[in-house]
């Protein structure tokens, strides 16, 4: 038996892909199977990613017109991404245990379905306090998706090919945040925010089908894992013992508090503070969603495999931080008062840097965990939602006329994560005894 976090001696630099997977769909010529199945599993997969940014992203241009409707304060309504955010990082901590128990498939159907009625419910809210709960069970049922995308992604990949993989959901699932404020944008001009939750039951309908029809079972009856509560906190508690694994695990958790951070405020900082329309925010948005998608194609065409995740890693943290740096100076008004472009700017560097710390974090966590991916996602997952949870409400601290909060939780984040890759990570210490992967340029 291996130690917990131990790399796995049958990880390999090659794709582990299996004709078997791709739904009822698939081609009966095993020549062709490959091809397809990889792009079925991939469209799906995106998908499944796609469901954080949806819930999200689409929301946003209307939380300003939320706080008017239903008579409640900024600081409330920002709840009802916190509380989101919350409940996807709670129930990625069932999910993923019960789909290295179960399997992918059951799981990950129970929850879609969970998704799209409690996002239907969203719709019909009469009050901040009803939408705040039934965000939480959107939250709660969406962790699905999230976690068990992850998991099987490992079950069919390994080493540079599971890092490439990333970077190719990432163009997929980055999609959504490009296209998902620009729909919220378009269906507050004909519709209040409502419609924007009828349209999520939509999508949430209609991946749900494609889930059933085309993704098939992923992990195998024997590479299961057996026991039940008590067995999974004990594979938990033996993967954060892994002191590298945690240490991704904090990076990535602190990365995504910067970026949620900035989720959480920029609506606030762009409409009130800088005076741009729900459309022209929307387009800021967008841009830099578009910005995190081109970077991280260029990490998986260009850099994996050619130079080592760990300095990839390095650089996108330090990227982010004096990205970071710089926003605090312009709205602390060290430069004078500044405008909209500059800010816009420091946003927009700050937001393509983490296609470079996406994919890596992931990757690196993953390949220590082979025996219990399910688990080893949903702890990557919880973290990093908690501490998105935990950022939402800091930025909005001082009020609705300043983005310095923004600016110093961001700031702040990034430094504790360059503090986790130095301190617990040490990629430099870790030269012998790599995986397969690793020794090929991850």
């Amino acid at each position: 038996m291996t130690e917990p976090g131990a790399p796995a001696a049958e990880t390999q630099d090659v794709a582990r892909e299996r004709p078997d997977i791709g739904g009822r769909g698939a081609p009966a010529d095993p020549a062709a199977a490959p091809r397809r199945t990889s792009l079925l599993v991939t469209l799906v997969l995106g998908g499944l990613t796609a469901v954080p940014p949806l819930s999200m992203d689409m929301y946003l241009p209307a939380l300003p017109q939320v706080t008017a409707a239903l008579h409640s304060p900024a600081a409330t309504v920002q709840l009802t991404l916190t509380t989101c955010l919350a409940g996807m990082a709670l129930g990625q901590l069932i999910v993923g245990p019960m789909s290295d128990k179960w399997g992918r498939r059951r799981p990950l159907l129970i929850g879609m379905v969970v998704y799209v009625l409690a996002t239907a419910l969203c719709a019909v809210a009469t009050n901040a306090e009803i939408l705040i709960a039934f965000r939480l069970l959107q939250g709660l049922a969406g962790a699905a998706g999230i976690v068990i995308a992850r998991a099987v992604v490992r079950d069919l990949y390994d080493g540079v090919a599971m890092a490439r993989f990333f970077s190719t959901l990432m163009l997929i699932s980055g999609v959504a945040p490009v296209v998902a404020p620009l729909i919220g944008g378009q269906i507050l001009r004909i519709t209040d925010w409502r419609g924007v939750f009828v349209v999520l039951t939509v999508v949430g309908v209609l991946l749900t089908l494609l889930v059933w029809w085309r993704l098939d079972e992923t992990l195998a009856p024997e590479r299961r894992q057996p026991g039940g509560l008590g067995p999974a906190l004990r594979t938990m508690r033996d993967l954060l013992a892994d002191r590298v694994f945690s240490g991704y695990l904090l990076v990535g958790a602190f990365a995504f508090a910067v970026l949620f951070a900035y989720i959480s405020a920029s609506p606030f900082v762009i409409q009130e503070i800088y005076g741009a329309s729900p459309q022209t925010f929307s387009l800021l948005f967008g841009l830099n969603s578009v910005g995190l998608v081109v970077v991280g194609q260029i990490n998986g065409k260009l850099l994996v495999g050619r130079v080592g995740l760990d300095k990839v890693l390095g650089v996108g943290l330090v990227v982010v931080a004096l990205a970071a740096t710089a926003l605090l100076l312009l709205s602390s008004g060290v430069f004078g008062k500044a405008g909209l472009v500059p800010v816009a700017a420091g946003l927009f560097v700050l937001m393509s840097a983490m296609g470079l710390i996406m994919p890596s974090t992931n990757t690196l966590a993953l390949l220590r965990t082979p025996h219990a991916a399910g688990s080893a996602s949903a702890l990557l997952g919880t973290s990093t939602f908690l501490l998105g949870a935990v950022a939402s409400p800091l930025v909005g601290i001082a009020g609705e006329r300043t983005a310095v909060p923004m600016a110093v939780v961001q700031l702040s984040c990034a430094v504790l994560a360059l503090v986790s890759f130095l301190g617990m990570c040490r990629p430099w210490q870790r030269k012998k005894g790599r995986t397969a992967g690793e020794r090929t340029g991850l």
